[in-house]
């Protein structure tokens, strides 16, 4: 089953960097990758440009305000895999990331996923280069113990379990868990985001469009929302906390959607087409 990855990036061209190293050390192979900017920039593309080893598309608009939703969907649009995985452009996965959505991927389901919130001294080391994402992978353990008793930095996520193993059948399989669905870390097959018109584009750079609004109208086209922590696990660059706040209009028309059923968007896939370098 061939995999497209969608990045969702807007500028950071060095942590785009990071996320494309560990990219390469996948260990599930059949994929392509789409950097889907929110901006035009001749910087972001001349440096895709210079990238080796990976399949890759780079989608982009006009920088008119965030709009991450917008360039999410030229990415959808943009892409040739049969199963999506959403990530941001701060995530860093690790190199099982791929093999563990697809390992877990199901025609009725959407997997969501969660992420390590790494310090800003060890995010500082991955910019640098001083450190590599597949040795923080490898030697998480040692390497992220002053995350143990941060209780923001959600340090069990970054303990990995094989899908397919004893482990993971025993001990994570079964257990209950938090199924909500947050943007930074989901998937689902390509046609369940076409099914539902793909991300509304109309809540601007509220914080709605890319988990909140999405988990309800994936359940509400018939989707279960199944947990992938620990199987598809990603690292999460430090920066300061951005506010993106939803208007009280927002607010009300996510609310009269839902309360209508309305799962299949009017601001979504159908209003463009994509532009692609």
């Amino acid at each position: 089953m061939k995999v497209s990855v969608i990045i969702a990036v807007y500028k950071d061209i060095q942590s785009l960097d990071l996320i494309l190293q560990a990219l390469k050390k996948q260990t599930y192979t059949n994929f392509e990758v789409i950097v889907a900017e929110d901006n035009n920039s001749p910087a972001m593309a001349d440096y895709i440009k210079t990238v080796e080893g990976l399949e890759i598309l780079h989608t982009f608009q006009d920088d008119d305000g965030v709009r991450k939703s917008r360039s999410q969907n030229n990415g959808i649009l943009a892409s040739t895999g049969e199963y999506l995985i959403f990530i941001d452009g701060d995530i860093i996965p690790y190199s099982t990331f791929i093999e563990g959505h697809v390992a877990l991927a199901s025609k009725d389901a959407v997997l969501a996923g969660r992420r390590v919130n790494l310090s800003e001294d060890l995010s500082k080391k991955l910019r640098a280069g001083t450190l590599h994402p597949y040795t923080l992978e490898k030697f998480y353990l040692f390497f992220a113990l002053g995350l143990l008793f941060d209780r923001n930095a959600r340090f069990e996520q970054g303990i990995y379990f094989n899908p397919h193993g004893l482990l993971y059948k025993l001990f994570i399989e079964k257990r209950l868990r938090n199924t909500s669905l947050i943007g930074c870390n989901f998937s689902c097959y390509k046609e369940a985001m076409v099914a539902i018109n793909g991300f509304d584009e109309s809540f601007g750079a509220s914080s709605l469009p890319d988990d909140v609004d999405l988990d309800w109208r994936f359940r509400a086209y018939g989707l279960t929302l199944k947990s992938c922590k620990n199987s598809a696990n990603t690292f999460h660059l430090f920066h300061k906390k951005q506010n993106n706040p939803t208007s009280a209009e927002q607010r009300e028309r996510f609310e009269k959607n839902k309360a209508g059923n309305i799962f299949v968007t009017k601001y979504g896939l159908n209003l463009h087409e994509s532009s692609v370098h």
